[in-house]
């Protein structure tokens, strides 16, 4: 471990916080020190949990002070790493999680260290939810202000289409209150722009009504056919429905027949955000492509779609996030013969349907530039071994480039540690330029570098 700060220092910063602040030699500095996906193994000088913004503006101003690096953890999902560093500190904001409920008026502040799945039971308890992903352990801050496409995504928008304002540190140390009429710039490039701008402490989100969702898992047998068909069906469907495949190996789950372990499938994960019946309906079709190898759709509260937030073991994967214009029988069967010519432990197309309520929103409103996009794709292969890595890579970036077709962007919260090119990809046209200057503004000596960074404008 490379620390570029002396233990006094740290030593006094101690002093001046009011919340915890976790060292190498500190009981639970292994745990605190751990992110969900393996493979990044690395040693911070200190892990710091602040209690309150004053404490988050202390850190930042430390960092700023002494040049170490500083990365940012919400949930700790960042595909690339981003959040721990090594030597340097990681501002965890795990001990921030309150949240305040304003049923009447539809709206929730939170902040930044609460989980989507905390977040969604919470406002679930009373009739009422925000769309983030797809999965409860994420931090509400991080998949925010990348965009989050989630389960509500084709009938209430992106995660951020939701975001009515933030409170947040910059680089200068000050809290600031950030919605589109106070900083208005600011608001703007948040909402896309992830973590270049600052540490968000709280968030506050619009709520919709959501009583319950018609929703959970369909599994099919993953054959181009039912694939292609099943694209078409989601995209005919209607907005109240959302949906995301997986294409993969059957694992060896107990809901799934013995016979089928190992062959490819299509496990679907479907919300219908609406009344039951109409949900029964919708999802029909679905159910008539291919005789169901499992069936857990149901009417059931919209938390149900996230599971319990018990620790999981860490994967190590290779991934590469797109979109693309369609998924036709011919992209299907592209799909269905590179998953069978690997010989990776897991690997997996994972396909999500936009459209509906994000496609309403235009272009340049947000960050997140992506509204006319068709499917979100996410090639990935798991590895066990170091050595397995560059083979996986390899089938990874080649199927990748074949179904590739005319939207070259990515989408930056599935962003692996790749290039600046593909960071570029997320942010389409003048977007780029745009994100570039207002960086130069609030962060012009990029102290918040460690994410899919955007340099500041140096015109």
């Amino acid at each position: 471990m490379h620390v570029n700060v002396s233990p006094a220092t740290l030593s006094r910063l101690r002093t001046a916080l009011t919340g915890r602040v976790i060292e190498p030699d500190d009981d639970g500095y292994d745990r605190a020190r751990a992110v969900y996906y393996g493979g990044f193994d690395r040693r911070p000088a200190a892990v710091i949990r602040p209690a309150d913004a004053a404490d988050v503006a202390r850190v930042i101003m430390f960092a700023r002070d002494t040049g170490i690096e500083l990365a940012v953890r919400g949930g700790g999902h960042s595909n690339a790493g981003h959040s721990v560093s090594e030597g340097g500190i990681v501002l965890d904001l795990r001990d921030m999680r309150a949240i305040d409920i304003d049923v009447e008026g539809r709206t929730a502040w939170a902040q930044g260290g609460l989980t989507a799945g905390g977040f969604t039971a919470a406002v679930g308890a009373h009739g009422l939810a925000t769309g983030f992903g797809d999965t409860g352990t994420v931090g509400i801050g991080g998949i925010t202000l990348g965009g989050g496409i989630g389960f509500l995504v084709r009938k209430h928008g992106l995660a951020l289409d939701n975001l009515l304002a933030v409170e947040i540190v910059t680089a200068d140390g000050e809290l600031r209150h950030v919605d589109a009429q106070t900083h208005p710039d600011l608001f703007w490039a948040i909402r896309g722009g992830g973590g270049n701008f600052g540490v968000v402490t709280r968030l506050q989100f619009k709520l919709q009504p959501l009583e319950s969702i018609v929703g959970g898992i369909l599994v099919l047998p993953g054959t181009a056919e039912v694939i292609a068909s099943f694209i078409a069906e989601a995209d005919a469907a209607p907005e109240e429905l959302s949906t995301i495949i997986n294409v993969m190996p059957a694992p060896p789950m107990p809901f799934l027949p013995e016979e089928w372990h190992g062959q490819l499938i299509l496990m679907a994960f479907m919300a219908y955000a609406g009344d039951s019946e109409a949900g029964e309906r919708a999802i029909a079709p679905f159910r008539a492509l291919a005789t169901p190898l499992a069936d857990m759709l149901q009417t059931m509260p919209y938390s149900g779609m996230f599971a319990s937030e018990e620790e999981e073991d860490q994967t190590t994967a290779v991934a590469r996030t797109m979109f693309i214009d369609t998924v036709d029988r011919g992209v299907a069967d592209t799909i269905v013969e590179y998953l069978e010519s690997s010989d990776a432990s897991m690997r997996a197309v994972q396909l999500r349907v936009l459209g509906g309520a994000m496609a309403r929103v235009p272009v340049d409103a947000t960050a997140f530039a992506h509204r006319n996009s068709k499917i979100m794709v996410n090639v990935a292969a798991f590895y066990e071994r170091l050595e397995e890595r560059a083979i996986r890579e390899a089938w990874v970036i080649e199927l990748s480039g074949v179904l590739r077709q005319s939207d070259a962007g990515a989408y930056v919260n599935f962003l692996q540690d790749e290039s600046i090119d593909r960071v570029r990809a997320a942010y389409p046209g003048e977007t780029w330029n745009r994100l570039r200057a207002i960086k130069a503004e609030y962060d012009p000596t990029n102290l918040f570098r460690l994410n899919q960074n955007i340099p500041p404008a140096t015109d």
